[in-house]
């Protein structure tokens, strides 16, 4: 019948469409996840280009979240990244995840099983890294609580979750002009003088593009251990760069750097830099004082006023175990809303920790907040939150 023919016509035609057309089968593999993306750039030459093309379009971040526990033996942050991973529209270059230290290494409370407990969180860190391409860079880190936003859109609530199972990943695809290094550096039994060249090695000295550097010190109970944070901070401590972070349970993953095994009680400093001149920064301390509603929303006003822009913009909030509810006198989640009343499409990352790294500083283009007089800032605190906003360029 010419019904049959009429159709085998059209799929002909369609098919020359989807194997000549640039434009076509550009728009079409751009309605696909990456993953389906990177198979389908297996088809032919053509395909091959347009999903490169298409690939080098998606520099928006994109962060998965978990925020139901699940069954024990894999971790609720494991699941959602592989269940995930399937729908992002980014190939990730630089992933930073966080996830609760209580059930992120074993739900074993005695004492005696602490090697069990180590053994599982390193499982569950290899999980995780499994999922992820291979040339990613990733940096891992387990805290006593979390701060994440849902999956779904930048303006979901924020959630303080001081106990129970959570976590976050963060997944930053190659972004034009933003550069993403990790690094760590870890406490010398031998020397008690820190070799500043490695600053250069992690692109934190002579780096005119440098902006903003998150720092997370783990084993922060060792003796020595502060002074050797001091150590890498004061260096660092420029008005023109952004510092924030805090003190970690531990570190769970450094895909980048040939991993080897520290000593157990070893202490030191992981963390994430970013350069580009696009890049703009601001920062906010709260300090003891601000134990309600009205003092968080006026720190909140205070990082508004940087003026960052909004768009391709992420929040860290990084807060001391102390504080959460039972600092503000058993109401939830007060930090993260007076957040998103100000930053109403931003969203926000973070955790609760063993102590804080930051101060009050904005850094935009070539505007940079100096304080009046040249002291440095103290930027290592306890029963404070730093809250920081990165933003990373306009995306097209």
């Amino acid at each position: 019948g010419r019904g049959g023919g009429g159709a085998m016509e059209s799929a002909a035609k369609g098919g020359f469409v989807l194997a000549n057309l640039a434009e076509v089968v550009e728009r079409v593999l751009g309605f696909l996840p990456t993953k389906a993306l990177l198979r389908a750039a297996c088809v032919c030459r053509l395909w091959r280009e347009c999903a490169r093309r298409t690939l080098r379009t998606r520099q928006r971040i994109a962060w998965v979240s978990a925020l139901e526990p699940g069954p024990t033996e894999s971790h609720a942050l494991v699941r959602a990244l592989a269940r995930e991973l399937e729908k992002v529209h980014v190939l990730p270059q630089t992933v930073l995840y966080i996830a609760d230290a209580e059930t992120f290494s074993g739900h074993e409370e005695c004492h005696e099983q602490k090697k069990a407990r180590k053994r599982n969180s390193k499982e569950t860190a290899l999980a995780l890294e499994k999922l992820l391409p291979k040339r990613c860079q990733v940096l891992g880190l387990v805290t006593p609580g979390i701060v994440v936003t849902p999956m779904g859109s930048s303006s979901n609530q924020p959630q303080e979750i001081e106990e129970g199972e959570a976590g976050f990943a963060l997944l930053f695809p190659k972004i034009d002009g933003v550069k993403i290094h990790t690094f760590h550096f870890s406490k010398d039994v031998k020397n008690r003088v820190f070799d500043e060249s490695k600053f250069a090695e992690a692109g934190l000295k002579n780096n005119p593009d440098l902006r903003v550097v998150l720092l997370f010190g783990y084993n922060s109970w060792n003796t020595g251990a502060t002074r050797f944070l001091h150590q890498i901070v004061n260096p660092l401590n420029e008005k023109s760069i952004i510092l924030a972070g805090g003190q970690v349970e531990s570190f769970t993953s450094l895909t980048s750097e040939n991993n080897h095994a520290q000593p157990g009680d070893a202490c030191g400093v992981v963390g994430l830099a970013f350069s580009g001149p696009q890049i703009q920064s601001a920062t906010v301390l709260l300090d003891q004082d601000v134990a309600d509603e009205r003092t968080a929303e006026a720190a909140m006003q205070r990082l508004k006023a940087a003026n960052i822009p909004e768009h391709n913009t992420i929040g860290f909030m990084f807060a001391c175990v102390g504080r959460g509810y039972r600092h503000y006198k058993t109401k939830r989640n007060m930090e993260a809303d007076a957040f998103r009343k100000f930053f109403p499409n931003v969203p926000l990352f973070g955790f609760f920790g063993h102590g804080e790294i930051g101060c009050d500083r904005i850094v935009t283009g070539n505007f940079v907040l100096r304080e009046c007089n040249d002291i440095k800032d103290d930027l290592l605190h306890g029963y404070t939150t730093v809250m920081t906003l990165i933003h990373l360029g306009s995306t097209k």
